[in-house]
């Protein structure tokens, strides 16, 4: 007789699983979703909404290309490296960001008046109606998350989230500081 083909151990295939010993769990409480969990599904479904709505209203550019002309249009005149950290994303992902955008006539770069190496960034006249349609894909994805919300429990939202920016960020300065 041919032996089985199945790697396992017959003995391993028969024996009844061992019920885990219940002092050993994790409180339940524990295992619910943490707010950074909750904040990643939300912000996960937000993008998901924008950029689906984006393609249905004929958006003619990306969530990270609107990501990049929202952070230029409040801060025209910016270096790309300064956008680059602001985006958080290395340079060389923003060139290739802000080349489209060039392709497209939304972006334009500009010497900087005292640096040769800097390149500045400025929206060009078209860009102002592509950013008034994100601005509205914003507004129309932030209304469907938060759908039911009063307005007071919409301006504590954004207090409460802007204090854990806060933080976070302050800690981040003092951790980085004392590992230089």
């Amino acid at each position: 007789m041919a032996p089985p083909n199945d790697p396992v151990p017959l003995a391993a295939r028969t024996r009844t699983p061992v019920p885990a010993d219940p002092a050993n769990r994790p409180d339940p409480a524990a295992l619910q979703p943490s707010i950074g969990a909750m904040l990643h599904d939300v912000a996960r479904l937000m993008r998901r909404r924008f950029e689906r709505r984006a393609r249905q209203t004929g958006l003619p550019v990306t969530r990270q290309q609107a990501r990049a002309l929202l952070h230029i249009a409040r801060n025209e005149g910016l270096s790309q490296a300064a956008v680059a950290t602001m985006l958080d994303i290395e340079p060389i992902a923003l060139v290739r960001i802000l080349d489209r955008l060039h392709e497209e006539g939304l972006v334009e770069r500009r010497p900087h008046p005292t640096d040769r190496r800097v390149r500045t960034l400025w929206l060009t006249p078209l860009a102002r109606g592509v950013v008034d349609r994100v601005l509205a894909l914003h507004a129309e994805t932030r209304e469907a998350a938060c759908a039911g919300l009063p307005p007071a429990a919409r301006d504590m939202l954004m207090r409460t989230l802007d204090h854990m920016k806060g933080n976070l960020a302050a800690a981040e300065t003092t951790e980085s500081a004392a590992a230089e």
